[in-house]
């Protein structure tokens, strides 16, 4: 039900390489992948009902998804999509076996009953496999199945970027999500399942396996559900935040409990802070957990994934090569600054993922603001610079299940923080950033939104700044020349247009409006060599005569 406008007619990494590819190598499963078809835009869901066995001793799974939908448009052939090597065993409505054909990783499905704009109807897709093994989890996607320390099995999901349907049958789409979900994982008895949302029920089958039953209340996107199976311990806390008594639960793996109690409080500052600066934790009805996992981490809707392995930093480093990184666990932070962005405002299509990843990026800055003052924030995001490549646009190829460069991180958090400089009122700021999480609290979103908003509640067009910065490779110069008591500037090395403020000491601090065209100023500056750019704008400076 939670669906993008358009479609009703209308975990994460800092290293993470580049997926965006030349239009010329797109293909058929790529446009089948991340276009909105005919066969997906006709039906809205509103419910998955999701059942997953998982099978340790040889790696597969097997069950059932119910799809509840309800139809929005002309009906034509469904689409739902399960990766190979899985298998579609049958898929039911109405107590009939529906014909389905299989295009790559896609079923589509001809409907037999009667499918009127408004019904609610319901398609049962039962299947079994191996799913995908995730080999560098979890930029590499799919199913981890690992052994804690102590040699138990550890079993675990994560599908950002690749889709959920690398391990269960759903519209693998962002532009569509449920309502609410049930997740009933079923593992062996020597093992307890921790997935998304509140704990519903805990039922012995008597065949040497247990099926745990989560339902998540408030609408979730798919690459967020996870199966999280261990050997778990738990304890809970609670926070008194802006949405009342907030239920925080923690799990980690059973040798680990004690160190988990004193390492995870920081989770209670990181939502203080957040909430100060986004507005209210989006899932008071869902909870808030940290759940133990064999690899690094994810932003798990109301389970997030935690594998930093109580350090501070990521793995023990700073990223921002600052100090500053080193003094709050990165996993806890970036991760859970996704429950705000890319969980509660999630975007229509992976190529405008900068407003999940810049955005959290850009978060790891302000907590570090919350925790030890405004230049150390400030510091921290600007020390991240040394990580951007310009490699590839930040914004890659809609339609087509494209991610684009990776900068979407470093770069997108500095143009977030230059943006934050030319408006120069934080409170103000700390409005256009509550406001984003109120306007679009649940609902998925383009990046075009995000900017237009942006633009609206700052009363500035900053159209060519996002252009420059999310579609070009370029970082603008700022080229000037120093005679007397004469500044010439101008921008190069910039998109058309381009007339982004910055702010520079001419003897005091002064804000200059740029353009492509070179313009003067009177300076007051005992040698040419006080000239300087404040560095809380992304940009460079280059003297030319």
């Amino acid at each position: 039900m939670r669906t993008f406008v358009l479609l009703l007619g209308l975990a994460l990494c800092p290293f993470a390489t580049s997926t965006a590819q030349d239009t010329a190598t797109l293909t058929h499963a790529d446009t089948l992948r991340g276009a909105l078809t005919p066969q997906r835009t006709w039906w809205d869901v509103t419910f998955y009902d999701l059942h997953v066995a998982v099978h340790p001793a040889d790696s597969s799974v097997s069950g059932y998804n119910g799809i509840t939908y309800r139809v929005v448009g002309a009906v034509r052939e469904m689409q739902i999509d399960l990766m190979t090597p899985l298998q579609v065993d049958s898929m039911i409505q109405d107590r009939e076996r529906l014909v389905y054909r299989r295009d790559g990783d896609a079923f589509f499905v001809t409907l037999v009953a009667p499918q009127a704009v408004g019904h609610r109807k319901t398609i049962t897709v039962y299947y079994h496999g191996k799913p995908r093994v995730a080999k560098k989890p979890p930029w590499d996607g799919g199913f981890i199945w690992a052994h804690d320390s102590l040699g138990h099995p550890w079993i675990a999901t994560a599908c950002q970027g690749i889709g959920a349907s690398v391990w269960w049958p759903n519209k693998d789409t962002q532009a569509d999500e449920p309502d609410s979900q049930r997740i009933a994982i079923t593992v062996p008895d020597s093992l307890m399942d921790v997935s998304n949302g509140r704990l519903r029920s805990t039922t012995p089958n008597g065949d040497g396996t247990t099926t745990y039953e989560w339902f998540v209340e408030d609408p979730i996107n798919n690459y967020d559900v996870a199966v999280n199976a261990g050997k778990y311990a738990h304890f809970s806390d609670t926070y008194a935040g802006l949405g009342g008594t907030l239920t925080m639960d923690f799990w980690p793996l059973a040798y680990h409990l004690d160190t988990a109690k004193v390492w995870f409080a920081q989770s209670k500052s990181m939502l203080r802070c957040f909430e100060s600066w986004f507005g209210t934790y989006p899932w008071y009805r869902d909870g808030y957990k940290l759940v133990e996992t064999p690899y690094l981490g994810m932003e798990h809707q109301s389970a997030v994934a935690y594998g930093n392995r109580y350090q501070n930093g990521y793995l023990g480093r700073d990223l921002s090569h600052t100090g500053w990184g080193l003094r709050w666990d990165f996993i806890i932070v970036h991760e859970s600054a996704h429950e705000w962005f890319g969980n509660s405002i999630t975007t229509q299509d992976i190529a405008d993922m900068w407003v999940h990843e810049g955005f959290a990026n850009y978060a790891e800055g302000l907590y570090t603001e919350c925790l030890f003052g405004k230049s150390a924030g400030a510091a921290y995001v600007i020390g991240l610079r040394k990580n951007v490549a310009n490699d590839q646009p930040i914004i890659a190829h809609y339609g087509v299940h494209e991610e684009g460069s990776g900068d979407m991180y470093y770069k997108g958090a500095n143009m977030l923080h230059t943006i934050r400089q030319i408006i120069g009122n934080d409170t103000t700021w700390r409005h256009i950033l509550r406001g984003l999480n109120q306007t679009f609290r649940h609902q998925i979103v383009t990046g075009q939104q995000v900017e237009d908003y942006i633009n609206r509640m700052a009363r500035r067009d900053f159209s060519k700044v996002f252009e420059q910065y999310l579609t070009t490779t370029k970082i603008p110069i700022l080229e000037y020349k120093l005679r007397d008591s004469t500044l010439s500037y101008r921008w190069a090395n910039v998109v058309p247009g381009f007339d982004m403020p910055v702010r520079v000491w001419l003897g005091k601090d002064t804000l200059l409006t740029p353009t492509d065209m070179w313009k003067t100023a009177g300076v007051r500056l005992q040698r040419p060599e006080e000239f300087h750019v404040d560095e809380n704008f992304f940009v460079t400076a280059k003297r030319v005569e």
